[in-house]
This record gives C-alpha cells, sequence and structure tokens, in this order.
C-alpha cells in the first residue's frame, strides 16, 4: 500500500491508532486520520507519529456531511474503524451508536461514491452473528443475528455497506473480527481493566460465572489482516479474522492476576450483562487461503507484553480512569 492516501476513521481510538502506528512503521502510504475525539478516541495514542509528514489529524464526524467535505482531496482508500463498541454503553444509552454506527457509516458510503473511493473497508465485529454454542464456529455465511444495541447497530452498517456494493458499485470489503487486545485499549474492555484494577489492587468484576467464551487476537495481528484485505480482498466480499484462540473469561482474568503476581482473591463474581452472548468463535478459513493471512503472535506472550504496556504507561490510564469513566465504572459494577 505504499503511496497510497488512505483516510483512516476513529484513527485515535484503540484499533485505529494502532493500524496507523502499523502502517506508518512498514510503509509510504499517506494517511489523513478523522476523529471525533470521543471518550476513547485520545490524541496521546499518536503522539509519537503527529510530526510524522505522511500522518494528517482531522477533527471530525463521520456522521456530519460537512466535516466529511473537509477532507483533502486524492483520498483512495477508506478504512472505516469509526464506532461506538462497547457492549453495556450501548445498554444504558443506544442513542449514539445508531448515529455512528449506522448513519456515520452512510454518510461515509454517501462521501466514498462522491469520491470514488477505490476500496473502502468496513471493520466490523463477530458480534453480528450473535452467540454460539459449545461447538462450532462463525463463517462469512452465518445469518446475522446480533443480541446488544452495539451488534445491531454493527449489523445494520454491514448491511448498508454491502447495499452500496450491490447497488452503486461501491468496492466494498467488511471484515468481521474476534475480540482484539494489546496496548491504548480503553479500560473500560475485559483486559486492560483487569490490568488496570490488579495494578491498583481493586476487585475485578466478573460477569455471571464467567464462563463466557472469546476468541482473542492481538490487535497487530488484526492490523495486519485488515491491511491485506485493503490491498488484496476481493471486493464485496466478507473476511472473518481470528486467531484461533479461545478462552473463558476467567481464565483470562486469572491468567492477567498470575503475570502480575497478584491474588485470585481479587475476583469479583457480579450479576450478568442482560443478553450477554455465551460464546464467540471464528472460522478464519477464508482469509487464510484466499489472502495468505496467519495471526503470528502467542497468546501467552502477548499477554506479558500488553500487561507490561499497561505498566510502563500508568499514566496513559491513569488519566483516563477519572471523571466520566469513574461515573459509568460505578454505574456498570457498583450496585452488581
Amino acid at each position: 500500500m505504499d503511496n497510497t492516501h488512505i483516510l483512516v476513521t476513529g484513527g485515535c481510538g484503540f484499533i485505529g491508532s494502532n493500524f496507523i502506528h502499523y502502517m506508518l512503521s512498514r510503509y509510504s502510504a499517506r494517511i489523513t486520520n478523522l476523529d471525533k475525539l470521543t471518550y476513547a478516541g485520545n490524541l496521546e495514542n499518536l503522539k509519537a507519529v503527529e510530526t510524522n509528514p505522511l500522518y494528517t489529524f482531522v477533527k471530525g464526524d463521520i456522521a456530519q456531511a460537512a466535516d466529511l467535505e473537509r477532507l483533502p482531496d486524492g483520498i483512495e482508500v477508506i478504512i472505516n474503524f469509526a464506532a461506538e463498541s462497547h457492549v453495556d454503553r450501548s445498554i444504558t444509552d443506544p442513542d449514539a451508536f445508531i448515529e455512528t454506527n449506522i448513519c456515520g457509516t452512510y454518510r461515509l458510503l454517501e462521501f466514498a461514491k462522491q469520491r470514488s473511493i477505490k476500496r473502502f473497508v468496513q471493520v466490523s465485529t463477530d458480534e453480528v452473528y450473535g452467540s454460539l454454542p459449545e461447538s462450532g464456529k462463525f463463517t462469512e455465511t452465518t445469518p446475522l443475528a446480533p443480541n446488544s444495541p452495539y451488534s445491531a447497530s454493527k449489523a445494520s452498517a454491514d448491511m448498508l455497506a454491502m447495499a452500496y456494493h450491490h447497488t452503486f458499485g461501491l468496492p466494498v470489503l467488511i471484515t468481521r473480527c474476534s475480540n482484539n487486545y494489546g496496548p491504548f485499549q480503553f479500560p473500560e474492555k475485559l483486559i486492560p481493566l483487569m490490568i488496570s484494577n490488579a495494578i491498583e489492587g481493586k476487585e475485578l468484576p466478573v460477569y455471571g460465572d464467567g464462563l463466557n467464551v472469546r476468541d482473542w487476537i492481538h490487535v497487530e495481528d488484526h492490523c495486519e489482516a485488515i491491511r491485506l484485505v485493503a490491498e488484496r480482498g476481493r471486493v464485496g466480499n466478507v473476511y472473518n479474522v481470528g486467531a484461533d484462540n479461545e478462552w473463558t473469561n476467567i481464565e483470562i482474568v486469572k491468567g492477567l492476576l498470575d503475570i502480575l503476581g497478584k491474588p485470585h482473591s481479587l475476583i469479583k463474581f457480579v450479576k450478568e450483562r442482560p443478553g450477554h452472548d455465551r460464546r464467540y468463535a471464528i472460522d478464519n478459513g477464508k482469509i487464510k487461503r484466499e489472502l495468505g493471512y496467519r495471526a503470528k503472535k502467542d497468546f501467552r506472550q502477548g499477554l506479558e507484553e500488553t500487561v507490561k504496556w499497561y505498566l510502563e504507561n500508568s499514566e496513559w490510564w491513569q488519566r483516563i480512569k477519572t471523571g466520566e469513566y469513574l461515573e459509568y465504572y460505578e454505574k456498570m459494577y457498583g450496585g452488581r
């Protein structure tokens, strides 16, 4: 993707910022980053690249046509990371999810159509498929059956994107990835929440019996998959991205405590989240066969590296875990 002008939306968030770091460290692509800077968008995530001549930041909202019109000419590829993405927040306040994930994607698709974009990658999630029993995996042809306002909004965005491909010939591709972990992840998500609470000696809230299963992938492996899809994926196709790495939530939490040398007595089981899907698992055979993709990061090594990052960057997450975040945390876990 050298010499390509890429618009990254939501590039100050967890996966978006990691993707920008990944691309600028390996390719000579020009990156324009459009981000609204909501609670989860943090300019500090990109401090190391802010003076790179190939990088430009634009503050703006994908749901506002006027903000999109301010973007520079020459954009060839759009990778849409911009989304409200936390299930708990979608249960207590779904409005933002409808506005950003559905209306925002619509506005961005219209922009792509007007600008004759060469590739539009919609970054989605395995949660659009719903919940799995103890066996089986999601494939790209698994019917969509979302169970939360968050996943329903992402499924809606996916369907809009594919409709623009079939109706207008827009060169859309969709990726659906399993649970990510790594640096710069906002500490409302499982792994950074547990790491930061354990460092501070606080209780670690675990929903239900802790036996919900997720397929975990390091964010850098996800970034590589997105790059491959953007560069060589077949237009009009969906690509599942996973690491064949299933763990229960309680196994993850205990493993993190062990890495940190903290007691398991810090674990506190709390009331189950409404509509909590039991299991997700990705069949990533298609992206392996067609694009030669392989997740590379060993999970134990990846967890240890992630713990080390949060230990070494405590000021980053301590600044985040104040004010609005503390109010939200108390709302989610305080009475459970």
